[in-house]
């Protein structure tokens, strides 16, 4: 038989095949992505918001001159407490200090210690936790007793130990709230971490050969770092909080820094003539952690869903 068997009668019908052109390679997803996040981000208007808010509050912690051009530690006498007004938006305090101004140039102190505790709990952590999971054994156990033991002290109230040991300032309140949350890194690290080394191209890489810190630094990290990022801007709200909470307290930064912790301080004596100086920083405070908090939820359960 000269003719094969797997011939098709309609493609001999149609002659022989023609060459397919190769066309253009796609781009590989950049632009794919960006566009499903923008698409992911405009139909969920609380979303839309949360991300408005952190980019304005950032863009405050950076240049605060985009937002007022009052001095925030030169008063007016004459003008205190003026109400919310168009020449002064959250009000004047007790010295005729513009509150708004107050309230936008502490987003700069409250902020940079905000990012100090979030990078040294996700630092700390993430590599407590990364060792513990990859070696195991012994070590696992010790340090996690460690952590056990951290986890049983509440998270402000260690706070308040670490910084009264270290002494007042924005920094090292800083460290004292990003220390109380190493723990928590070190656990969700640890578990992830737990997780991909059973997974199968874990096991196949070591099959193969590949040294200890191969298999570390180009599967493991990678896999399980996306839980820990989640936690760390869930621990972003968390941290404002605790900063400002410390502040209020007086452990921050001396007056007349503007903190916002220390704004809400100063005006608590005021609340019957002059609401305005505590309830707007605390309103601007709110904004800021549930803004993150939404950020953070969106990142852990519907973006992973809808990849």
């Amino acid at each position: 038989m000269s003719q094969s068997l797997v011939d098709d009668p309609a493609e001999a019908a149609l002659g022989p095949a023609r060459p397919v052109e190769a066309g253009p390679e796609p781009d590989p997803g950049r632009r794919v992505d960006v566009r499903r996040l923008l698409r992911f981000v405009m139909r969920r208007p609380g979303l839309l918001l949360s991300v408005v808010v952190l980019v304005l509050v950032v863009s405050a912690s950076f240049r605060p001159d985009l937002f007022t051009s009052q001095d925030p530690l030169k008063g007016v006498p004459s003008r205190n407490f003026r109400g919310p007004s168009g020449s002064h938006w959250f009000g004047t305090d007790e010295l005729g200090r513009d509150v708004f101004s107050r309230v936008v140039h502490g987003a700069q102190l409250s902020l940079k210690a905000t990012l100090i505790a979030v990078l040294v709990a996700f630092v700390v952590g993430g590599l407590l936790g990364v060792v513990a999971g990859f070696a195991g054994r012994w070590v696992d156990d010790v340090i996690m007793r460690f952590v056990d033991v951290l986890l049983s002290v509440p998270a402000l109230f260690m706070s308040l130990a670490l910084v009264t040991a270290l002494g007042y300032g924005t920094v090292k309140v800083a460290v004292a709230v990003g220390t109380a949350g190493v723990a928590a890194f070190a656990r969700v690290a640890r578990a992830e971490v737990l997780r991909v080394r059973q997974a199968v191209f874990v096991e196949a890489s070591r099959a193969s050969g590949a040294r200890w810190y191969s298999v570390l630094g180009r599967h493991v990290l990678p896999n399980a770092a996306g839980p820990v990022i989640v936690l760390a801007t869930l621990d972003f709200g968390s941290s404002v909080l605790a900063v400002s909470a410390l502040s209020f307290l007086g452990y921050g930064a001396p007056p007349p820094a503007p903190e916002w912790g220390t704004l809400i301080s100063d005006g608590r004596n005021y609340l019957a003539n002059a609401w305005w100086m505590t309830a707007l920083p605390g309103l601007a405070i709110a904004a800021t952690v549930l803004a993150t908090n939404r950020i953070a939820r969106a990142l852990d359960g519907e973006w992973s869903r809808q990849r």
